[in-house]
């Protein structure tokens, strides 16, 4: 099926396949890493901090997300996953015809590439093994479409992927440690993100089940699911009291701004249920995580 209203491989097109939206999910765990570091930095030194690393680190998070989405793009489309008829979340680019396989394969490749490009230069920042942490990143990036999502690994791989890994990378390429404030932190940034990919199976549920694929939601079923998402939104919160221990008052407190619309959100997507409209959810679900992100930001930077 396509959409003629589109020029496929236009500019439009591979805005579309790029997904925007979903950029917030790469940008607020190095943001919060960021700004863990720039905060520690004080006590190293004033000329500790590099903008040169932070910007590298933001682009390689932002081109790397670019990446999944054309990878998650073309492989569920090569599965016949993507159903134009079926599907409920956003369409997508190869299936409507925006994008053309052999133009996305290239894409994937490009992207791939570039992210490469981008991330060897913070060798020089965090060392040999920034080698490693994004041959890593790189090889999960296809592993999670073509074969972990399948298998329900999917929310651990957010946790690792969205949390643990670019907020403690981020700050150890700047000061080449890694507290236990930080990595308190970057769980819970996991969390936070993790109800995008829950909230997005939770819609998915009886396709992937009838795909086979056996992501959390389908094992825990509807009702557990549903807590889930509510319960990993307080929990992030809750872990925040770390920065309370160590004088940062604020970046405790203000998420509460995140916890409150993620209640609204729970609740909204508990009255909806099921269906195309729960998109609506989705939405207001990255809305939260881009609040998390700079309600944590700011409070750890306003000493």
């Amino acid at each position: 099926m396509s959409d003629t209203t589109i020029k496929q491989n236009s500019l439009h097109a591979w805005i579309l396949a790029a997904r925007p939206k979903t950029l917030s999910g790469a940008a607020v765990p190095v943001l919060i890493g960021l700004s863990l570091a720039y905060t520690d930095a004080s006590a190293y030194g004033d000329d500790v901090f590099s903008w040169t690393a932070a910007l590298l680190c933001m682009l390689f998070a932002l081109v790397m997300q670019i990446d999944a989405n054309f990878i998650n793009d073309f492989f569920d489309y090569a599965k016949g996953n993507d159903d134009a008829e079926t599907r409920l979340g956003p369409l997508r680019a190869c299936t409507q015809g925006w994008v053309s396989t052999d133009a996305m394969k290239r894409a994937i490749a490009a992207t791939t590439c570039l992210a490469c490009v981008i991330g060897l230069p913070l060798v020089y920042y965090g060392g040999l093994e920034m080698i490693l942490i994004g041959i890593l990143c790189v090889v999960f990036c296809f592993l999670y479409t073509t074969h972990l999502s399948y298998l329900g690994l999917g929310d651990v791989l957010v946790l690792l992927f969205f949390g643990i890994v670019p907020v403690c990378i981020t700050y150890y390429v700047q000061l080449h440690t890694v507290t236990f404030q930080v990595f308190t932190a970057s769980v819970a940034c996991g969390l936070v993100i993790d109800a995008l990919l829950i909230v997005n199976n939770y819609r998915d549920r009886d396709n992937d089940r009838r795909d086979g694929k056996m992501t959390l939601v389908v094992h825990l079923g509807e009702r557990a699911t549903e807590y889930l998402y509510l319960g990993i939104g307080v929990t992030a919160t809750l872990l925040g009291v770390v920065f309370w221990m160590n004088q940062h008052v604020l970046a405790f407190i203000l998420p509460f701004i995140y916890l409150l619309l993620h209640i609204f959100t729970w609740l909204k997507m508990k009255r909806i249920h099921y269906g195309k409209q729960l998109n609506e959810c989705l939405g207001e679900t990255a809305r939260n995580i881009l609040i998390y992100g700079l309600t944590v930001s700011v409070g750890l930077l306003l000493l």
